[in-house]
C-alpha cells in the first residue's frame, strides 16, 4: 500500500508540475470545491469557526458560501504550490509578487547579515515564502515542516519543497540543526505559527475569541537577534498572489527587551488584520480557539 501511494504521489505531482499555473490553479479550485461536499468533518468545522467570527455580520447563508470558496482557494494553493516549487526564477516572477521586499535585503558589509525572521501563517499560497530568495538573494531560506507518513513519500514531498535550494527542518527531529544555523547568521526563516499551540503558549484573543498563541517567534528573534516581521500571502487572482512584508515588530523598546508577550500580542493582531482582509484567504479547517480549558467534545 505504501509503495502505491509513492508511486501515486509521485505521479500526481509530476503531472500538476506539467501543466500551465492556470489549468494547475483551475483543477485545484474545482478539487477544492468538491471537498466542500464530501468532507463533511472539515466542512462543519469550518462552518462553525466562521460563524463563531462573523455570526454577527453575516447570514448563515453568507457563511456557507464563505466557507465554499474558502475550500476552493484551499485546493487552489495546495495544487499550485506543487507548481509554483519548480517554476525558475522568470515564471515565477510572473505570478508572485512581493511588495516591501526592500526591509529584508542585505547590507553588503562583508560580514554574515542579521538573521530575518517571518512569522506567517496558513493565508494563500504559503509555500511560495520558501521562494523568496529569488527576490531577496544574499539569505539562505529557511522553512519547518511536519513529516507524514508513510516515510517515502514523505522524502518525496520534502524533495519537491526543497528543489530550489532552500532548507526546510521537521519541527520534532530537526531543532538541533536549526538552531545550528540560525547561530550562523544569514538566515531567513519562515514560521507558519497561526494554529493552536501547545508549548510556549499565550492564551489571547483572536477575532474575539480566546485561543493559544505560540511564543515562539518572539523567543527565536530575542535569542538569535533576528529581525521579526510578520508577511502575509494574498490571493490576487487565479493562480496569482503577492508577499505583503510590512513593517518590522520591535523586539526592543527604550533600550530594552520587549517581553515575549508584547510581541506575540503584536502578531496576533497583525494576523487578525490580515484575516478581516480577506476572510477566504486563511485555514478556517483548523480548530483555531483552543484553550487550556477547552472540553474535549470542542476539539476537531
Amino acid at each position: 500500500m505504501n509503495r502505491l501511494l509513492y508511486f501515486l504521489a509521485r505521479g500526481g505531482i509530476g503531472l500538476i508540475q506539467a501543466l500551465p499555473i492556470h489549468c494547475v490553479a483551475r483543477i485545484g479550485r474545482w478539487g477544492g470545491g468538491v471537498m466542500f461536499w464530501l468532507d463533511r468533518r472539515h466542512r462543519r468545522v469550518a462552518v462553525r469557526n466562521l460563524t463563531r467570527c462573523f455570526g454577527a455580520e453575516m447570514s448563515p447563508r453568507e457563511i456557507r458560501l464563505l466557507a465554499r470558496e474558502n475550500f476552493r482557494r484551499l485546493g487552489e494553493n495546495y495544487c499550485s504550490a506543487i507548481k509554483t516549487a519548480a517554476m525558475g526564477e522568470h515564471e515565477l516572477k510572473e505570478v508572485l509578487e512581493v511588495r516591501g521586499a526592500a526591509a529584508l535585503e542585505v547590507a553588503n558589509c562583508g560580514v554574515p547579515s542579521k538573521n530575518r525572521l517571518l512569522a506567517t501563517g496558513h493565508f494563500g499560497n504559503f509555500e511560495l515564502f520558501t521562494r523568496l530568495a529569488v527576490f531577496v538573494p544574499g539569505y539562505r531560506c529557511a522553512a519547518t515542516y511536519r513529516g507524514i507518513r508513510p516515510a517515502r513519500v514523505d522524502k518525496l514531498i520534502y524533495s519537491m519543497r526543497t528543489v530550489s535550494g532552500n532548507l526546510m527542518f521537521e519541527r520534532r527531529s530537526g531543532v538541533p540543526e536549526l538552531k545550528r544555523l540560525m547561530e550562523q547568521g544569514g538566515v531567513l526563516l519562515s514560521l507558519a505559527v497561526d494554529q493552536s499551540a501547545k508549548h510556549n503558549a499565550l492564551e489571547v484573543p483572536f477575532l474575539g475569541h480566546p485561543c493559544l498563541m505560540t511564543r515562539s517567534p518572539a523567543i527565536m528573534a530575542m535569542r538569535y537577534d533576528c529581525v521579526l516581521f510578520v508577511p502575509i500571502c494574498y490571493r490576487v487572482g487565479l493562480g496569482r498572489w503577492v508577499i505583503e512584508i510590512g513593517e518590522s515588530i520591535p523586539t526592543r523598546a527604550n533600550g530594552q527587551r520587549r517581553s515575549a508577550d508584547a510581541i506575540t500580542r503584536d502578531i496576533n493582531c497583525a494576523f487578525e488584520a490580515a484575516v478581516r482582509r480577506d476572510p477566504a484567504n486563511w485555514f478556517w479547517v483548523h480548530n483555531r480557539w483552543k484553550t487550556r480549558n477547552v472540553a474535549p467534545s470542542a476539539t476537531a
